[in-house]
């Protein structure tokens, strides 16, 4: 079983494992704490039902603590496992795993949203945002592709089969600073098919005055009003 008081002697591990360092989880938890306990007050069970014993009573959870809650559900974000994976690496089974899953997200996105530290997730507003304001306007922009299960529906099959990843999936667009490495912005979730241009194009992002955006091929001719954009071209003389 995966255990903080292990991980956090490994800082590249760790920022591997929940995309933080030791000292953001420590700056996180407190907060992630209040709000786990007002999501279960002491007189109600986890149902929401009134308790019939006191709490702590009854068999002991996998995840005791805080501290393994927050752990969990960082990993499940960072890495994306299926969840008899994440479950094997606590200590539960399938079903713990989806539990804890859809308990715990809802959660840590208040905690982050309440921090400042949650994305943008209005194109409009990225411009103004707090995290934007933290360095300079430098950006790198990017899409993302994550595989899904196949959909039921046929024409869902066609909008979601991804030619790249020959599987099926869905995209973000991705925002990055070039100095913090943190994701100022994300897009709505679109079709793995659709082309990353085309998801930038519909939803325009507001940049601040004089930024800079580095972008690859999929970006190909986006030119945003009064940003300077970069290619990085590949080394021909490298071989791949």
């Amino acid at each position: 079983m995966i255990k903080y008081s292990q991980l956090k002697e490994k800082p590249k591990e760790f920022l591997a494992a929940t995309g933080l360092t030791v000292e953001e989880f420590e700056r996180i938890l407190p907060v992630f704490k209040d709000k786990l306990a007002g999501r279960h007050p002491p007189e109600l069970t986890k149902r929401d039902k009134p308790r019939q014993r006191r709490a702590g009573a009854g068999p002991k959870e996998k995840l005791r603590t805080e501290i393994d809650k927050l752990l969990f559900i960082l990993i499940y974000q960072k890495t994306y496992p299926i969840q008899t994976m994440l479950g094997l690496q606590f200590d539960l089974s399938q079903p713990q795993a989806n539990y804890w899953i859809h308990l715990l997200l809802p959660i840590v996105r208040q905690t982050l949203a309440e921090m400042g530290f949650a994305p943008e997730r209005n194109p409009a507003a990225v411009a103004d945002s707090p995290l934007v304001a933290e360095t300079e306007p430098d950006f790198l922009i990017d899409g993302t592709e994550r595989r899904r299960q196949r959909p039921q529906d046929a024409q869902k099959q066609v909008e979601h089969y991804s030619g790249k990843k020959k599987t099926h999936t869905d995209k973000n667009v991705l925002l990055v600073s070039s100095h913090t490495k943190k994701v100022l912005y994300l897009s709505p979730t679109v079709a793995g098919k659709t082309h990353d241009k085309k998801v930038a194009d519909q939803r325009p992002i507001s940049y601040p005055r004089c930024s800079t955006l580095g972008k690859d091929t999929g970006f190909q001719g986006y030119e945003p009003k009064g940003v300077i954009t970069f290619q990085p071209k590949k080394n021909r003389k490298v071989k791949s």
